[in-house]
């Protein structure tokens, strides 16, 4: 009985501007051996040129893999409802393996799933994720699920799922960058040119999509715009 490793990760929690992805990539013990020997490892640590290379050769090298891309809008109705962005993680990484191991056979193949967890409590967030998973999958005896801290690190299948998650999320900023005509810089609250373009473009920008207004970072930009209004007037 062969062993399959499956990662998941996912990139862009944080920003006020872009989508969050999600990634999995399901590989064999020597498969993922092969992606650290190539220099696989947390995304983060890499340069975006090597992300770019590295995020092509996992496509080729892996024996499947799952990208999903949750739009600010999508994050938004989640944040705005009981859900919140962990919820929504557990929600969209059991839709990663439900999709994945549909195709897999679970009689002739062991699977471990390691998942960088975006929850603090971790066994809480574990429990949340199994309600979504289908029952064929999350009651099989040779299915075994890890979520931890720092998997992105410990394990190359995560750091290749983190690399598939970066590369795309990249890729759609710049897309968004060419469809407005702008630069807002990396998205992020931290960034000063992300800032100083909500300041300037969020009213004309508002309703592009490209927006998070269910963070706080949002809610605090139009609680001034309206101060600002009222006492203009």
């Amino acid at each position: 009985m062969e062993t399959l490793i499956l990662g998941i990760d996912d990139a862009g929690r944080g920003p006020i501007i872009g989508p969050m992805v999600l990634a999995g990539v399901l590989c064999t013990e020597k498969q993922e051996q092969d992606l650290k020997l190539e220099g696989v490892k947390d995304s983060k640590m890499l340069l975006p040129s090597t992300r770019e290379k590295l995020a092509k050769l996992v496509k080729k090298t892996v024996k499947d893999y799952y990208i999903h891309t949750a739009t600010p809008e999508e994050i938004d109705l989640s944040v705005g409802t009981k859900f919140n962005l962990n919820k929504l993680e557990a929600l969209k990484m059991a839709e990663a393996i439900n999709e994945i191991l549909k195709k897999t056979d679970l009689k002739k193949n062991k699977v471990k799933i390691y998942i960088d967890c975006p929850s603090n409590n971790i066994s809480e967030w574990k429990r949340e994720l199994k309600k979504h998973i289908e029952k064929e999958i999350v009651n099989s005896e040779n299915v075994e699920i890890i979520a931890e801290h720092k998997a992105d690190v410990n394990h190359p299948s995560v750091s290749a799922a983190s690399i598939l998650a970066k590369t795309t999320r990249d890729n759609e900023i710049e897309c968004i960058k060419k469809r407005i005509g702008r630069d807002f810089g990396s998205g992020y609250p931290s960034d000063p040119i992300t800032m100083e373009f909500l300041k300037e473009c969020s009213t004309q920008y508002e309703h592009d999509g490209i927006f998070r207004k269910s963070w706080m970072t949002w809610k605090n930009h139009n609680g001034e715009k309206r101060q600002k209004k009222l006492g203009e007037f």
